[in-house]
This record gives C-alpha cells, structure tokens and sequence, in this order.
C-alpha cells in the first residue's frame, strides 16, 4: 500500500514537472527555447540530492561547493598526526606533509552529472526538486615527496651517529675508544608507515629507528704497538688490549726516537746491519756487518716508515731501559723474537713522548 502511495507521489511530481515545462515550452511561444533557457540559467547550480564525502551540496554553485568542500576536507588535512620515533615525537598535521584533498575534481564532478543526464530528466529533478541520489567520494592526493622531507629533517634530530673504535696518538697523549652503534631512521621505511597513516585517518604512528654500526670495530683495529717514550715501554695493543709489554732502550741525549704514528714497512730475520752514519757516529763501524751475535739490530728486526729508525733486537742487553741508541727502539733478544711473529707488515707504530 505504501509503495502505491509512493508511485502515486512519483508521478504527481512528473506530472508537475511535465506541466511546468509544458508551460515554458507555451510561453516561448511553441517552442523548447524558455526550457533550454531554464536549463541554462539552471546549470549553474549542483543538481538536488548529490553529496560530496556526505556533504549535501545540492544548488550550490561552484564557489559555494568549493568553499563547504573545502571546509570538510580540513577536518582530515588539519587533524593532527603525531609521529613517534624512539624517544623523539613529532605533531604534524596531514596538510604539512604533502596531503591535499581534491576538492576541485570532486566539485566538477557534482556538476558533470547534470550533463551527462538526459536533457528532460535533468529538467524535471530541477523543477520538482528530485534527488538525484548521487554520492561522490573527495579524493585526497600524498605527496611522498613532502613526507620524505619530514622524514630527512626527523632523522637530523634523531640521528646518533656510530664510534668507531680508535687508537691514536692526540696532542702527544695516547687516545684509546671503544666503538659504539649509532642511531639513525630507516628513511623508505618511514615514509612507507607514514603514507599508510593518512591513507587510513590514523591520528599516530610510529616509525623505525635503525642502528647503525661502527665502520670500525677493536677487532678491525688489528695490532698496534706503542712505543711510550716516558716510560722507556713498548705495548702491543690487539685491538684495543695490552697483549704483551716490554722494556726497551730509546734515543740518547742527542739523537731522536721521532714522536708520531708510522707503519711497519718490513721485517727480517737475522738481518744485515748497513751503516747509516759513516760520516758520524758510525765511522768508526764498518760498512756492513752480517747476521750474527755482534749485528746491532740482533736477530729479528721490524724496519719503520719513519727514516732509518727500527725496532730491533740487541746484544747491549744492559742499555734496556735506558735511553742509549741513535733513534731505534732497542730490545731484549728473546723479547724481539717473542714480537717478530705477533707483528704483520702495515702494522701501525705510535711512539708517544
């Protein structure tokens, strides 16, 4: 019975929409033009019974569609988002990081249903105010872009970066560090987790943090030796671990053990001793001595990148500890055997004042 009624009201409503138009078909003088005229004038406004995102913008113009539209849309473009990383949180909206609602393409799209609607349809839901019925989705468009800039600037204050492990000599003092992680955000991650926020009108979300390792680590350190000149002491460091010390004989009043960090260039067994210093304090040695119990460097030599100076082996085992040679650093025959084989070539020297 009801639905009777409701196709009894339908018809009426045409019926009045017919006459109506009939009536400016009359007044136009037996013709269409006074409705093409309404239609014309007409168009101008959204047809009756469309929403945009559930907004009802039935006669609304353009300018007035845009406006509420836009208005709607700022609920979701000015809500704010709060991003977390580790301890660090960050209140954005949708809008400062690159969302922008298509509220333009949504309003041409309310008026382009009156013109792809038969001329007559469109004539009688204008005069009897029928709803059309038509719902239309306002489209919102992420700019990854704007979110990886949040992201970069993010990771500028959250970054930490790693330590690397380190042995050197600083202003004559021996600098000895561990090697820590860092911290930093996993940037394609970050703008993954924050696009799916806005997609789904999340108010928060969390984003990864990533550690970052030290580029070197004590074990990529390797041996070091350290020769300390106050103490008359050379350490072998594994990493950044006394493994072995020893006394040793330095430079005399006179001569130089050169401060600095050098390197291993070469080693020898049983080397051969050729006289630096003919013209000097060697000239009353010979040219050259071969292996044996009176060659100066002993049985094992390490020969440095620093001119002329060697870490050696020597039969003055009494000047150990003292400063007594021309600028090598002196040891113990069975010390510089126990170190000959612990010690590759590149091995990094520091002698310390």
């Amino acid at each position: 019975m009801a639905v009777g009624k409701h196709q009894r009201r339908s018809r009426r409503g045409l019926k009045a929409a017919l006459v109506v138009l009939g009536a400016l078909v009359l007044a136009g003088g037996g013709s269409a033009y006074a409705a093409y005229r309404y239609d014309a004038s007409a168009a101008v406004r959204i047809l009756p019974g469309v929403r945009i995102a559930g907004l009802d913008v039935s006669g609304m113009t353009r300018e007035e569609a845009i406006r509420e539209v836009t208005a709607l849309a700022s609920r979701t473009l000015d809500a704010p988002l709060s991003v977390r990383a580790g301890d660090h949180t960050w209140t954005v909206t949708p809008a400062a990081i690159g969302m922008t609602a298509e509220v333009g393409a949504a309003v041409d799209e309310a008026f382009a249903l009156a013109e792809r609607m038969p001329f007559v349809s469109r004539v009688y839901h204008r005069l009897a105010d029928r709803p059309v019925g038509a719902s239309i989705e306002l489209g919102f468009r992420i700019d990854e872009g704007a979110i990886r800039d949040f992201v970069e600037r993010a990771r500028d204050e959250v970054a930490v970066p790693a330590v690397n492990a380190r042995i050197a000599l600083v202003e004559g003092e021996l600098v000895t560090r561990r090697a820590r992680p860092g911290v930093t955000l996993g940037v394609r991650a970050a703008v993954a987790r924050i696009r799916a926020a806005l997609e789904e009108r999340a108010s928060s979300v969390a984003i990864p943090l990533r550690t970052v390792e030290p580029e070197v680590t004590p074990t990529e350190l390797g041996k070091t030796i350290v020769v300390d000149l106050s103490e008359n002491v050379l350490r072998l460091y594994d990493g950044l671990r006394i493994i072995k010390e020893y006394p040793v004989a330095t430079a005399a009043p006179g001569y130089v053990t050169p401060v600095g960090t050098w390197r291993v260039i070469d080693k020898k067994e049983n080397p051969t001793w050729y006289n630096p210093a003919l013209d000097s304090w060697g000239a009353d040695l010979p040219p050259v001595i071969a292996p044996g119990p009176d060659n100066p460097l002993g049985t094992r030599a390490l020969y440095l990148n620093a001119p002329g100076i060697r870490i050696h082996g020597t039969s003055n085992a009494a000047s150990i500890g003292t400063y007594a040679s021309h600028g090598c650093i002196r040891m113990y025959i069975s010390d510089s055997e126990e170190l000959y084989p612990l010690v590759p070539i590149g091995t990094r020297v520091i002698i310390k004042p």
